[in-house]
């Protein structure tokens, strides 16, 4: 396996089969290559191939085109070629996500549907998918959902998007008090400003031009100390949960 890490004891993943979501880049990607250097097997998922076959070459993983908008059936079908490539997963990492702000009242509809579609109804057939593999898995089993701290932090423009990201963070509860019995650790984890490709397909160019300021004023960490904090806590004893985690730049406060 190549990685640009080596393996360490504080997060020594070996025997751990990883899917990660939305791999082409930032985060997902910046996880499936901490896992990876933690020793684990990682299945890379995504919509862009060429992308997600670069990732998967230079860390020894496999690559799964799929889109999470493309419900359950399609899911279904992603998990088993993940399956038949790797065998059962046992760490899933839902990070798809989208960032289109817009003011609400002048908002293009297929933004705020898209916003939807992706963060809630695509992390929900995510962690679909792979429920049964995870309640299957003979040691640690870990369901990762990647929301952000706007599930409780508001800027103009951003309602939907705040909203979906709520949606994950009781997705997560919820889940937790039914699949954590069972043994499968449920986490969210919050990303504050972090530096990625989010939000840059937005059609409202003042919304754009406003995160560009934000992003200037707030210095953002790299996607790999969100990967890091992934790898921290899936390297955890089975008996422990960190079952919230909001990881930012110590500036953003």
């Amino acid at each position: 396996m190549t990685t640009d890490q080596t393996t360490d004891q504080t997060t020594d993943l070996t025997h751990r089969t990883a899917v990660v979501t939305g791999a082409s880049g930032g985060i997902g990607e910046a996880t499936a290559r901490r896992l990876a250097a933690a020793g684990a097997r990682v299945a890379v998922l995504g919509r862009r191939a060429a992308e997600l076959d670069r990732v998967a070459a230079e860390i020894g993983g496999l690559a799964v085109v799929a889109d999470v908008t493309a419900g359950p059936e399609h899911l279904a079908d992603a998990a088993a070629r993940v399956r038949a490539g790797l065998g059962r997963p046992d760490l899933v990492v839902a990070n798809a996500g989208v960032m289109l702000g817009a003011p609400f009242a002048t908002a293009q509809h297929r933004e705020l549907s898209a916003m939807v579609a992706t963060n809630v109804t695509g992390l929900i057939d995510t962690a679909h998918a792979f429920v049964d593999d995870l309640l299957a898995a003979d040691g640690p089993a870990d369901l990762v959902l990647i929301g952000s701290v706007a599930s409780t932090n508001f800027w103009p423009g951003y309602a939907t998007y705040s909203a979906t990201k709520a949606a994950v963070a009781a997705l997560g509860r919820g889940l937790r008090v039914e699949l954590g019995p069972r043994g499968v650790r449920v986490r969210t984890l919050e990303p504050g400003m972090t530096a990625s490709d989010l939000g840059s397909g937005m059609l409202d160019a003042e919304a754009r031009e406003r995160l560009a300021g934000f992003r200037e004023a707030v210095p953002a960490i790299p996607a790999s100390d969100v990967a890091e904090a992934v790898a921290w806590a899936a390297a955890l004893p089975a008996r422990v949960n960190v079952a919230e985690l909001v990881v930012l730049p110590t500036v953003q406060g």
